[in-house]
């Protein structure tokens, strides 16, 4: 009986980009907000902390565009924050960070398409330049000659 999954030592994020449960650091305080007792007794809101070394099976490339894609999620330590509160569970919360982590890892992932530069062909050059000089005749129509 053939395995059709790999295993990883830790938490598959995509693919086989993973990282050891021992790096996602979860910090949990008090949601704000309206919310009564459940609010201000339960820490449900989770913060998920994660530095970009310590994912596996990351292209450098990749890590970079992360980095970038992450933008001010990055504090001053080089870590990803990722912050919820949606929920009024811990266990939820946590399924959402790691759901936001996963997404964007997915999108540092995708590769950007270059750009090659093209030439404007004939007919568009026409067309636009038609469309430049009706837009001319308009103008000058609307001045009022009297002879």
């Amino acid at each position: 009986m053939a395995q059709t999954e790999s295993w990883v030592p830790g938490i598959r994020l995509s693919g086989d980009i993973w990282t050891d449960r021992a790096e996602l650091r979860f910090a949990f305080s008090r949601s704000s907000g309206p919310g009564g007792q459940n609010v201000n007794k339960v820490n449900s809101k989770t913060e998920l902390r994660i530095r970009p070394e310590v994912i596996h099976g990351l292209s450098d490339a990749a890590r970079q565009r992360l980095r970038v894609i992450a933008g001010r999620r990055i504090n001053s330590a080089g870590e990803i924050l990722i912050v919820s509160e949606l929920a009024r569970t811990q266990e939820a919360n946590r399924a959402e960070c790691l759901k936001r982590l996963k997404t964007l890892i997915g999108e540092a992932l995708v590769v950007p398409k270059i750009r090659r530069r093209s030439k404007p062909t004939r007919a568009a050059k026409e067309r636009r330049l038609a469309g430049k000089k009706h837009r001319g005749e308009t103008k000058r129509l609307r001045t009022n000659r009297f002879e």
